[in-house]
């Protein structure tokens, strides 16, 4: 009998042993290994205050988990259940579990960067985000016209030309095209706002800034020259000379290119500055920092002409006699 239940007690205890193994062997597996080879790829959103079980039941519903349990039991005995970042994420079945956790519990956010270069219009922004697949171009220009919208980021314009400030952006994957404007116009306001104002120049208001920093960005190949150029187009409104730059003929017809023809700056348009004395209505692209520094900060200079050189800097003028001798020296040279 006794020998009976030493063998019924050492049955029970392996028993035990082995249940106890093969749930650890199921906790390993469950957390170094993948359930599968990356074909498997799921987007959750995790919003501020969701729990941790309704986090676990999604990713087991998109198939990159193996079990919702065994999620929530790992991350309570890790003491991460509580201090999971909110925000939208991207996992493939490829990822481990304890992979996964790491990522929510860092924040490490699914993010598309877009990236708008300094002096592209909205309409070549519209263009880009097309490109991308993030947003059609056509509802972007929408937002960019939407009244509602404008107000409440502070424009008091027809347009967002001029306030989407050049930078890389993060969007999210469920982000649209409203969010990515406030991120854009917020940033233009911080860095309008780091602006410097120039002394003894002529009065512009921050439209007329921007609009004049939206034309040196397309001038300009580099950004010593701004203030220079800048001084030049100061000189011309100081005397009420148009400033007949090359940018503005083409302005919503195409992208500017470096060259204008006759019937660009004979073509009639409110922003071409071939036929209208003064700045144009409004900005023909979205300018940087350097930019609007150099609009309210022109160098003091005595020029009111300026031509290309061959390397795309410029030469600059006094007077016309001057620029006609740099203008046959650089332009019948190229020719």
């Amino acid at each position: 009998m006794q020998l009976f239940m030493i063998s019924t007690k050492t049955v029970c205890l392996n028993a035990v042993r082995v249940l106890l193994l093969i749930c650890l062997n199921w906790y390993l597996l469950c957390l170094f290994c993948s359930p599968g080879n990356g074909s498997v790829v799921c987007d959750i959103s995790f919003p501020p205050g969701t729990g941790i079980r309704k986090l676990a039941n999604d990713l087991k519903a998109g198939k990159v988990i193996r079990s919702s349990w065994h999620f929530v039991l790992m991350a309570r005995l890790r003491g991460e259940a509580h201090r999971l970042k909110a925000g939208e994420y991207r996992f493939s079945d490829a990822m481990t579990p304890d992979r996964i956790l790491g990522k929510i519990a860092a924040g490490e956010v699914d993010y598309r960067k877009f990236t708008l270069p300094e002096g592209y219009s909205m309409y070549q922004a519209a263009e880009l985000l097309e490109q991308k697949g993030y947003f059609k171009k056509a509802v972007f220009l929408e937002k960019c016209r939407d009244k509602a919208v404008l107000v409440r980021l502070g424009i008091n314009e027809t347009t967002a030309e001029g306030y989407l400030y050049p930078a890389t952006y993060n969007l999210s994957r469920n982000g649209n095209e409203e969010q990515l404007l406030e991120q854009m116009v917020g940033q233009f306001t911080k860095s309008y706002a780091a602006i410097q104002s120039g002394e003894g120049t002529r009065r512009l208001t921050r439209h007329e800034i921007i609009t004049l920093a939206s034309i040196l960005e397309k001038e300009a190949v580099t950004s010593e020259e701004k203030p220079l150029i800048s001084s030049v187009f100061h000189n011309r409104l100081r005397i009420g000379m148009p400033l007949q730059s090359d940018p503005t003929a083409v302005y919503g017809v195409r992208a500017f290119s470096g060259k204008v023809s006759k019937a660009d700056i004979q073509r009639p348009s409110p922003y071409n500055t071939y036929l209208n004395r003064g700045l144009p209505p409004g900005p023909i692209g979205n300018p940087g920092r350097d930019a609007m520094q150099a609009a309210t900060n022109p160098a003091k200079t005595e020029f009111f002409y300026f031509v290309a050189r061959q390397n795309g800097t410029h030469q600059f003028s006094r007077n016309l006699a001057e620029h006609n001798l740099a203008v046959r020296r650089y332009l019948k040279t190229e020719n």
